[in-house]
């Protein structure tokens, strides 16, 4: 058995999101993402094949979705679940520390 510690283990700073994956089965995917002022490139949008779940753990972050430009902020402890294919992009992460996402990807069989 492999304890681990979802806050251990950050680099301080990356040019790029820092994603890792947890655990991997054949229906999901946990993933820890780590952001330090990065967003969503200009222009861009997620389009995922899975639903995803996602909680901010520490830090903040604003989500828009495609077709709505009201900005949702997430900060620690709010959590947001995305259909899959529900385009959306992240605008901002605290620029001041590490924004740690932990994020569910599922397949929902009854979409």
């Amino acid at each position: 058995m492999d304890v681990k510690n979802i806050f251990s283990d950050i680099k301080k700073q990356s040019p790029e999101e820092i994603l890792e994956t947890i655990i991997t089965a054949n229906q999901f995917k946990i993933e820890r993402i780590i952001s330090r002022g990065h967003a969503t490139r200009e222009e861009y949008w997620y389009d995922q094949a899975n639903d995803e779940w996602a909680i901010v753990l520490k830090g903040s972050a604003g989500l828009i979705f495609e077709g709505n430009n009201e900005e949702i902020i997430l900060k620690s402890g709010d959590y947001v679940n995305i259909p899959a294919h529900k385009k959306h992009r992240v605008e901002w992460t605290d620029p001041e520390g590490e924004t740690i996402w932990l994020a569910v990807h599922y397949q929902n069989d009854a979409s």
